[in-house]
């Protein structure tokens, strides 16, 4: 059981990492590749494939079993590595990270119905839940290093490369020793729902990221994508309707518990978003540090995040696990709060504190997530809660950072056209040739008066979430 759950931590590692470690690759991809009109394809094709695979996946192994799915969509992940770190142009790479992605995405709801299946007590459950939750709070602080190191000592192509030998570790020890009990009997394949649900959830994220990229929302390529989005959907509901295994239970909505855990998982996540974005930016656009500093800020989060999911594991059976989620959230709303006053003179100091309580409160909700939505979805339908729980996951990352990204613009683009400078790199760079003094000033309040309305957005979220977890159970039903 040990060497599976280390089987289990190595793949949510490589999964969680990619997320990270490409950031500090793009610079020498586009040097090598060319194609710099194409860089958000780098993560938007990981993120679409992704998002799809979450739901596939976990529909997939509540029928067919957990073994053999992990197994395959591991299989893709180290597949789509190894061509992704073989690319020799851009389109090859976005088309290998597409793969990539898809694979990366089976494997969080995957692992996750696994922890809970070998922990078979709710205090064992939850300790196994905290290393999930810690390994992708750590892998927010070890990417970029390992990434930067492996840029400059080797080549970026070693970022994608260095999946492939963990990840066939990782699937030696699966195929080794999970045993699985699964009985294997028929089932119905819902290939249309599958279709018309991939199709839509293309669509409207696919529009998401290229309003969000360009700033026009309603171009014709986004209209014609909202409209496939709107048939896509209402064709998938009629087709879940009657179909006889369908890909989504449409019952899944009726459980009030489940929803307000999604609920609760997109508003956390969002907020997530908008930490990893923009105080990257206002601690080098405002406070003038470098791209290495400025990120830097954001450690306390992945720091704390990694400290408080471990604690969790200690508080389960002593402290209700509604109390400890509705401590989470009260952290999300102290900490988004403070960083609605972020000014001009701000000190890192601060910054750093606001990102360590944020880190706090998500530790404390994280785990317990995934152990409200085992504890609430039938056995038979425990894959595809987790399923669709882990797609909020990944669908909260898209909009969450288009919400934040027009929140931003609206404080900042019309003023940056006004200084008639052509257009502005967030990078605190600001040359002194093209900019006055004043004109510095005047940006550098810009920047941080926009990234304060973005964090008063974050802080409606996290009232909202502290609101979900309050209703997370009736006071006439068992604690969590």
């Amino acid at each position: 059981m040990n060497k599976v759950f280390i089987a289990v931590l190595l793949a949510t590692a490589l999964s969680a990492i990619e997320g990270t470690i490409v950031a500090t690759a793009i610079p020498s991809i586009t040097a090598d590749l060319s194609g710099v009109e194409l860089i958000s394809w780098i993560y938007s094709a990981y993120l679409l494939a992704a998002a799809i695979a979450t739901i596939l996946f976990g529909k997939l192994a509540d029928i067919f079993g957990r073994k053999r799915m992990i197994i395959i969509g591991l299989s893709i992940f180290i597949l789509g590595s190894l061509l992704a770190g073989l690319a020799q142009s851009m389109i090859m790479l976005i088309i290998f990270r597409a793969i990539q992605g898809f694979g990366a995405g089976s494997i969080l709801p995957i692992t996750l119905t696994i922890v809970g299946e070998i922990f078979k007590t709710e205090k064992r459950r939850a300790k196994g839940q905290g290393y999930i939750s810690m390994v992708w709070g750590v892998s927010g602080v070890v990417g970029p290093l390992i990434g930067g190191y492996l840029v400059d000592s080797l080549s970026w192509h070693y970022i994608f490369l260095l999946n492939v030998p963990f990840g066939l570790g990782s699937l030696f020890l699966l195929l080794k020793y999970y045993k699985e009990n699964h009985q294997q009997t028929k089932h119905t394949i819902d290939y249309r729902g599958a279709v018309l649900f991939s199709i839509s959830t293309v669509a409207f994220l696919l529009a998401i990221i290229e309003g969000s990229n360009s700033g026009e929302w309603f171009a014709t390529l986004n209209l014609i994508c909202y409209v496939i989005t709107i048939v896509g959907l209402m064709l998938f509901i009629r087709t879940e309707m009657i179909a006889k295994e369908p890909i989504i239970p449409l019952t899944l909505f009726k459980n009030r518990r489940l929803n307000i855990v999604n609920a609760l998982t997109f508003m956390f996540m969002s907020i997530t978003i908008a930490v990893t974005v923009y105080i990257p930016i206002y601690g080098q656009s405002v406070l003038g540090h470098s791209a290495t500093k400025a990120g830097l800020l954001i450690t306390p989060l992945s720091f704390m995040w990694t400290v408080s999911a471990i604690i969790v594991g200690n508080l389960v059976g002593r402290i209700a696990n509604k109390i400890i989620i509705q401590c989470g959230t009260l952290f999300l709303v102290i900490g988004t709060v403070m960083l609605t006053f972020l000014q001009v003179d701000s000190t890192s100091l601060y910054v750093c504190l606001s990102t360590g309580i944020l880190g706090m409160g998500m530790g404390l909700i994280a785990p317990l997530i995934i152990i409200t939505v085992q504890a609430s979805a039938k056995p038979n339908e425990i894959g595809i809660s987790i399923g669709l729980n882990s797609f909020t996951n990944t669908f909260s990352q898209a909009v969450g950072a288009a919400i934040f990204g027009v929140l931003f613009n609206i404080m900042t683009s019309q003023q940056m056209k006004d200084l008639d400078k052509g257009e502005i790199q967030l990078t605190g760079s600001f040359d002194e040739s093209i900019f006055s003094q004043v004109e510095i000033s005047k940006l550098v309040t810009i920047i941080s008066e926009g990234t304060s309305v973005v964090y008063i957005g974050a802080a409606v979220f996290a009232v909202i979430a502290f609101i979900l977890a309050a209703m997370l159970q009736r006071k006439n039903q068992k604690t969590v």
